[in-house]
This record gives structure tokens, C-alpha cells and sequence, in this order.
């Protein structure tokens, strides 16, 4: 299992539009890959459960990735987050 812990730098934090992204780049890879915050976990392939983490500036999320391609889904998963605005 691959995981990586970041902060988020967006001032909107996870909005639709970086989470629609999350989720298109999410489906490429048969990882499992689950995106948590404060201790709830949702799939980075469901939409409405990445926008109801809530997640704003600062917070820390962590993505977690299992599976074959877990290294490469989870550094791609944090390349999203880091550069959608």
C-alpha cells in the first residue's frame, strides 16, 4: 500500500472541479485509491463523497492507493491535487 499525507494549498480547497478531476484520474488505475480526512475515507472515484469530506485550505488529507499500479496512482492522485485550481 502506497500513501502519501499532504496539505491542501488551494484556497478552495477540494471543489467540484479539482474533484471531478481527482475522480477522471482516478479511474485510469485498478488501485484502489481512497482519499481520507479527520479519519473518514472515501473512494477518489466517487464524486459526491470526495465533495462531502469537506475538504478546505489547509486541511491534511491523506491518499491511499493498493493494488498494482499503487505507486503511480497515488503520486498522480497527488499531482492533481497539488496543480487543479
Amino acid at each position: 500500500m502506497k500513501s502519501i499525507e499532504m496539505s491542501i494549498t488551494n484556497e478552495a480547497g477540494i471543489h467540484a472541479r479539482p474533484a471531478g478531476e481527482i475522480v477522471k484520474k482516478a479511474k485510469e488505475f485498478s488501485s484502489t485509491i481512497n482519499i481520507s480526512k479527520d479519519g473518514k475515507a472515501v473512494g477518489a472515484t466517487k464524486l459526491m463523497s470526495l465533495l462531502s469530506l469537506g475538504v478546505k485550505q489547509g486541511d491534511v488529507v491523506t491518499i491511499t492507493a493498493e493494488g498494482d499500479d499503487e505507486e503511480a496512482a497515488a503520486e498522480a492522485i497527488a499531482h492533481v491535487i497539488r496543480t487543479e485550481h
